[in-house]
């Protein structure tokens, strides 16, 4: 996917977490594929590993995939108490239970870089890779004030409970404040299709116009516009997702009015995360720091360039 960077910010008053030839052990915990991003995310996640354990001989991977927090938590213990890992890459499922065993990790002298979902607690990480959370919020909140210059009543869809989630709507919040648009309810889809259709029936059922939805999230897209669909409604004037899955980017570049933008956050910041994290192991390059992937609108006017049809989200 391509990646648009808005900031990087490698610290060089740190040391990289160890340059020295002896093999060094790299655990990656991260999310299932519970949803069309998080396939993604672990689609590039395998791809650069395979691609860095040819590369350094030196360097062993670790790759746990979780389908809960409790589960992810587990295999992060296994890897310290089991696999003597030297550095931890970990998209935490949600920030506050994988805060404690990450902070764990941390006291036990292992190199954390923390992705995405950030954790509940600042500073426990070495190096935090993620998206433009803030500037994903502003950026769609900005798009639906373009396209509501009367203001009007919408609906929210928010993702898993985290801390990315937080500063997404606060970002949105932001945008919006003073437009007239006037959000009559806001929920967890929690980044599912089945969870975001179940809560847009809510949402039909209470409301009898919606303008516009926010789903904030692709995957949860598709279950608002099931819902309508199912319940025949046609006040709806658009629904805007976000993360640039390629079904929602062809629509848009179609002129679908329905699907007319997108916000770009790419899964494949999980690659960069783990490739940076290797680059400090096998050498002295200094990757502490943060490394912020900036959010694009996708409108019909530039929707082809970011419309990559092999890619598996």
């Amino acid at each position: 996917m391509k990646r648009l960077i808005s900031a990087l910010a490698l610290s060089t008053a740190l040391v990289s977490p160890a340059f020295a030839q002896e093999t060094k052990v790299i655990g990656v915990s991260i999310p299932a594929a519970t949803h069309g991003w998080a396939g993604g995310m672990n689609y590039f996640a395998q791809a650069a590993i395979t691609r860095l354990e040819a590369t350094y001989p030196e360097l062993d991977f670790v790759l746990s995939t979780a389908s809960d927090p409790s589960r992810q938590v587990n295999d992060i213990e296994d890897m310290l108490a089991t696999r003597n890992i030297d550095a931890l890459v970990v998209l935490p499922f949600e920030s506050e239970p994988l805060t404690g065993p990450v902070q764990a990790v941390a006291d036990a002298g292992v190199w954390v870089t923390v992705v995405d979902r950030g954790l509940s607690v600042e500073g426990i990480e070495d190096l935090y890779v993620a998206g433009d959370n803030p500037g994903f919020g502003r950026v769609s909140g900005e798009y639906m004030a373009s396209q509501m210059p009367d203001g009007g009543d919408i609906v929210v869809l928010r993702g898993i409970p985290t801390t990315i989630d937080n500063e997404r709507v606060a970002g949105f919040e932001e945008a919006i404040e003073g437009s007239g648009i006037n959000i009559l309810g806001m929920e967890h889809g929690n980044w599912n299709r089945d969870t975001s259709f179940t809560v847009m029936q809510d949402f039909l059922s209470r409301h009898e116009n919606i303008d516009a939805v926010w789903a904030s999230d692709d995957d949860m897209a598709i279950g608002v516009l099931a819902a309508i669909e199912a319940a025949g409604r046609d006040d709806i004037q658009f629904v805007l997702g976000g993360a640039g899955m390629k079904e929602m980017i062809q629509r848009a570049m179609e002129g679908d009015s329905m699907i007319p933008a997108n916000v770009t956050y790419p899964p494949s910041m999980i690659a960069s995360a783990i490739e940076v994290t290797a680059l400090g192991m096998v050498s002295q390059t200094p990757v502490s720091g943060e490394f912020i992937i900036g959010s694009v609108l996708v409108t019909q006017e530039n929707a082809e360039e970011f419309y990559y049809p092999d890619s598996p989200f």
